[in-house]
C-alpha cells in the first residue's frame, strides 16, 4: 500500500504517564524530579530502535481549553490533576523530544486525539500508512487499510481484523 512510508504518531500524553507510573520515583541532585522523563526517553528510543519509523511526530495534549469545553463546560471536569512531581517534568519531556529531533504537533486548543486522527486521516489520503502509537482504545476507530495501531506496552500491532477481534 504505501509507496511514501510510514507515519509513526506518537500520543505523546499516553507516554508520559506510562513513563511516570512506570519507573520509580527519581530525580536530579537538586530535588528535580526526572522518572517521567527517564521512563520516557527509554520509551521512545525503543519505538524508534524497534521499529526504525521512517517519519515520526509526537502530540501532546495542551491545557489550553479545546471546543469541547465550549459544547460542555464540565468537560473532563472529573479528571484528577497530574501528581505533584509530574508538574515539572512537562517541559523537560518537551526539551527532550526537541533535542531527539522528533516533530511535535501539538496544537492549543485541540486534544491529541483530534491531532493523530487529523494526520492519520491525512497521511492515508496521500498514500502514506500511518502508525497510532497509544493504547488508547478510542482511537482504534481510526483503523483501517492504511492506519494500524502499535501498543507498545504489549508489543501488539492492531489492524482492521484484530480491531474485530
Amino acid at each position: 500500500m504505501s509507496n511514501k512510508g510510514k507515519l509513526f504518531l506518537i500520543d505523546g500524553s499516553a507516554y508520559i504517564f506510562r513513563a511516570y507510573y512506570g519507573i520509580r520515583p527519581l530525580s536530579t541532585s537538586t530535588g528535580v524530579p526526572t522518572n517521567a522523563v527517564v521512563g520516557f526517553a527509554r520509551m521512545i528510543a525503543r519505538l524508534i530502535k524497534e521499529q526504525a519509523p521512517e517519519h515520526i511526530a509526537i502530540i501532546f495534549d495542551t491545557k489550553e481549553p479545546n471546543f469541547r469545553h465550549e459544547l460542555f463546560s464540565d468537560y473532563k471536569a472529573n479528571r484528577d490533576a497530574p501528581p505533584e512531581d509530574l508538574i515539572p517534568q512537562f517541559a523537560l519531556i518537551r526539551q527532550l523530544v526537541e533535542a531527539m529531533d522528533i516533530l511535535d504537533l501539538s496544537m492549543p486548543g485541540y486534544e491529541a486525539d483530534d491531532i493523530i486522527g487529523t494526520l492519520a486521516r491525512k497521511a492515508a489520503s496521500e498514500n502514506m500508512e500511518a502508525v497510532i502509537v497509544s493504547s488508547d482504545k478510542d482511537l482504534m476507530q481510526l483503523i483501517n487499510d492504511s492506519v494500524t495501531m502499535y501498543d507498545p506496552m504489549r508489543d501488539r500491532v492492531f489492524d482492521r481484523d484484530a480491531v474485530i477481534e
